[in-house]
């Protein structure tokens, strides 16, 4: 049996340089879509920044007193 070739279309898909608005939606009510996240897992985000606020500040005050060690 021979092999037949057969003719394949190609779909492509592009943006229509008249109607771009495939992001408009994400920038819309910023505010509140960051304050509903925020109230429905404050929880999370403080055991999260939490520690990570915790380890930063105890870093700049040991590297404040490792500069100012040589005074005394």
């Amino acid at each position: 049996m021979g092999k037949n070739p057969v003719r394949m279309k190609a779909v492509v898909y592009t943006l229509s340089p008249f109607q771009q608005k495939v992001m408009s939606g994400l920038w819309k009510d910023i505010p509140g879509k960051i304050h509903q996240k925020v109230s429905e897992n404050w929880i999370s985000a403080t055991l999260l920044l939490g520690p990570l606020v915790g380890t930063y500040t105890y870093v700049q005050n040991y590297l404040e007193k490792e500069k100012l060690e040589h005074r005394y």
